[in-house]
């Protein structure tokens, strides 16, 4: 009796050491699957002034503080330019995202927060959310002009006036995509990361070739 007593338990030991392996397996692979999995950045429409072009200039008005603001050309500070609606529930879920960004980069960085429609609707919305600290401007002539058909959207400007990125935004990664795109001075992070997978592949191509040229 105390024998198989002895024996169970070593089995039972061998069964729980056997599955804390297995887990520390799974959670290899898992990190190694994170590891490959690249960032998605923010889904580019091919629509309206593309990347790399002079953003278009507009003379907009602050809707809280009626202030004058100019909006493309050289300022010698990047713009974010977030499109939002008090309708849009995707907005709103962003909007922290968004004022974690004004935080953490307004050495060289200003959000402007963009739409359209009635402006006691968006008064109403600033105060709802608490928006007061951001520049929040009403014009259907910004957003036909990049040609907005989804919501929430932004756009990169960069300090000498040049749309850096562009996309809809859907995730913390969609919005923070763009602010990395600026800062690597890329277009979006699909640009990069392609661009680094070919180089990487010609890296790996051009030392196949030395390699079969030392065995020659």
């Amino acid at each position: 009796m105390l024998e198989a007593l002895v024996i169970s338990q070593i089995l039972l030991w061998v069964l729980v050491l056997s599955m804390a392996l297995m887990m520390l397996a799974l959670l290899r692979q898992v990190g190694v699957l994170h590891e490959r999995i690249a960032p998605m950045g923010a889904l580019t429409l091919d629509r309206g002034p593309k990347e790399g072009e002079a953003a278009p200039q507009f003379e907009v008005k602050d809707l809280r503080r009626g202030t004058p603001l100019h909006l493309g050309g050289p300022c010698g500070r990047s713009t974010l330019l977030f499109f939002l609606s008090p309708t849009c529930p995707v907005c709103k879920k962003l909007l922290p995202i968004v004022r974690s960004i004004q935080q953490a980069e307004g050495s060289w960085l200003d959000v402007i927060l963009a739409s359209d429609g009635e402006p006691v609707e968006h008064e109403r919305f600033i105060r709802t959310q608490h928006l007061e600290d951001f520049p929040y401007i009403l014009s259907a002539d910004v957003g036909m002009t990049y040609r907005i058909g989804k919501l929430p959207y932004g756009v990169m400007i960069d300090d000498a006036g040049v749309i850096r990125a562009k996309g809809l935004l859907n995730t913390r990664e969609h919005l923070e995509s763009l602010v990395q795109a600026e800062e690597i001075g890329v277009a979006s992070l699909q640009d990069y990361l392609k661009d680094r997978v070919a180089s990487e592949k010609m890296a790996a191509d051009n030392g196949q070739r030395k390699h079969h040229g030392q065995i020659r």
